[in-house]
């Protein structure tokens, strides 16, 4: 990842300092995968623990930013990782409704996560690789990157209006039916195995069939969140330890915000806004280049933007679940 990911002119990705933060994510993975090894239940008190830890890495890092490279630097990682983290969120929805599709013992949900979360990062690095090269190409890739968030954002405002994210059988992905046309699948889970020998020849695990499956929505959402991204920093290197920050903490965040996340009912209107803001902010600063005249977004004003709307969702959520059990209790 590190040799396919450009170093631009003015990023603060020098090639040691890649290879060290690839080391580091290498490292925090494996950490990871030990946790996990032993399949059992997560405590609350465990999710909050790495939570907390997960978020202080990132608060960290940009105060090292600040004081390494200055200010600006430090207000696009941050501004860019309140991104990332708002759409893992919508992630780690998508997450829920695969565990409960495929009934995905509790002791072995979080080594689920965890697959999905380096799948995400792959993805992540792939397309970050590919973003640099369109920037380099010229400036009318910021015209593509905001029609694709722009496209992306009345896509998931017109599901969350109308309830289909939900509904959606996750079970009925192509790529599952084909694995399960591929090879047999047992009918119970085997701990944390993804395949067995049974009755003579290798079969899958109900768990590779959910890996799979969260392999194809990873794809979905690196083609939403790269670009968004993009349009708080050109930096490849802040692309990237935005995402990689962002999707470290999500598995334990999920067991943490595993009851909230049915309550954030008006989550997705906010990343369609969130989405749309930044597709629009990415063609001003094109048509800027051009027509000097044209405004653009600033930094600061993006994260205001942001974290108001992140804000505004959460408290409408709140109220609407508040009105709807009101009404359930009333009849």
């Amino acid at each position: 990842m590190s040799e396919s990911v450009p170093v631009v002119a003015g990023s603060v990705g020098s090639p040691g300092l890649w290879a060290i933060s690839i080391a580091v994510l290498l490292g925090l993975l494996v950490a990871d995968f030990a946790v996990t090894r032993r399949p059992h239940e997560v405590s609350m008190r465990e999710a909050a623990g790495w939570s907390v830890f997960y978020l202080a890495l990132p608060v960290v890092f940009g105060l090292w930013l600040w004081f390494e490279f200055g200010g600006g630097q430090a207000l696009e990682f941050m501004t860019g990782f309140v991104v990332e983290k708002s759409l893992s969120v919508d992630n780690l929805f998508v997450f829920m409704l695969l565990l409960a599709a495929f009934a995905v013992p509790p002791a072995v949900q979080q080594r689920v996560l965890l697959y999905g979360i380096v799948g995400a990062l792959v993805l992540r690095g792939v397309f970050i690789a590919a973003g640099a090269a369109l920037l380099s190409a010229g400036t009318w890739a910021f015209v593509v990157f905001g029609v694709i968030l722009l496209v992306s954002a009345v896509k998931i405002l017109h599901e969350a209006l109308s309830g289909g994210t939900a509904e959606k059988d996750l079970s009925q992905l192509r790529s599952v039916r084909f694995l399960r046309k591929l090879m047999p699948v047992t009918d119970d889970y085997r701990g944390t195995r993804l395949t067995v020998r049974e009755h003579g020849r290798r079969a899958l695990t109900p768990l590779a069939v959910v890996v799979v499956a969260v392999f194809a929505t990873d794809v979905v959402f690196a083609v939403d969140s790269v670009p968004a991204v993009y349009g708080i920093t050109e930096d490849p290197y802040l692309v990237f330890a935005t995402n990689a920050f962002a999707l470290l903490g999500l598995r334990a965040l999920y067991f943490v915000l595993h009851s909230a996340l049915a309550k954030l009912v008006h989550l997705n209107h906010g990343l369609a806004v969130i989405l749309a803001f930044i597709g629009v902010k990415l063609v001003l600063h094109w048509a800027h280049g051009i027509w000097p005249g044209v405004p653009e977004v600033p930094t600061p004003l993006s994260l205001a933007v942001i974290i108001a709307v992140l804000v505004t969702v959460s408290f409408t959520s709140l109220y609407a679940r508040r009105r709807q059990a009101a009404g359930t209790t009333r009849e």
